[in-house]
């Protein structure tokens, strides 16, 4: 085999190897780049994901390990959740990764087993420790017109029903620092340049069906 960087684990295995069989191999799922890939340190960020990923069209499930017969998952939009503590889950983690599906792994990243698993998700395609970046939440494209996030949605909506910010931010489990991003980032996406002109715009959509 060629020389190339691994991660070494404490007990001596060698879990980069999955990424080297399955990103170079032929059983790579076509496009797992696409999929959500987390590692988290606590269940409450894996939580505030999983929400996200869930109002995105994401299929949230506990545990790493997949029956389906298919190599290719990904066109099931299925992201995986679970503590990441040993080894062994952290190749089902991987396993899951290369097939297709999004991964939220809860686990130490300055520990060896979180190191290690950030470094061969990371040979998949983009993997992050910050539970507010946007990994598979993004719109899909259509037809025309505007296309909100569905975290702009609910914080829109939010706002809409008379909520502030921190209180639509809290029932998002957002920081409000990432909420008030959203809500800038909706404001371009609309081409309004206040929130309040978002909200506007919001609801016009909401009633001619967008």
């Amino acid at each position: 085999m060629d020389e190339w960087p691994r991660a070494l684990v404490p007990d001596g295995i060698f879990i980069a190897w999955w990424a080297h069989v399955f990103t170079d191999g032929p059983l790579m799922a076509e496009d797992p780049a696409l999929a959500p890939r987390y590692v988290v340190a606590t269940g409450a960020d894996a939580t505030a994901v999983l929400r996200r990923l869930a109002r995105a069209g994401w299929t949230t499930r506990e545990g790493f390990a997949l029956t389906d017969q298919a190599w290719d998952v990904s066109e099931a939009r299925l992201a995986l959740f679970g503590r990441v503590a040993d080894a062994d889950t952290a190749e089902l983690a991987l396993l899951a990764a290369a097939r297709g599906a999004g991964i939220v792994a809860i686990s130490d990243a300055a520990g060896d087993i979180g190191r290690a698993l950030l470094a061969d998700l990371g040979r998949i395609g983009p993997v992050t420790t910050d539970p507010d970046a946007d990994l598979g939440t993004a719109p899909t494209e259509d037809a025309g017109g505007p296309v909100l996030a569905p975290e702009q949605r609910a914080l829109l909506e939010r706002l809409a029903g008379g909520e502030t910010i921190a209180a639509a931010a809290a029932a998002e489990f957002l920081s409000l620092r990432t909420a008030n991003r959203r809500i800038a980032e909706a404001r371009e996406v609309l081409g309004v340049r206040t929130t309040r002109e978002a909200v506007l715009a919001y609801l016009r959509m909401r009633r001619e069906g967008a």
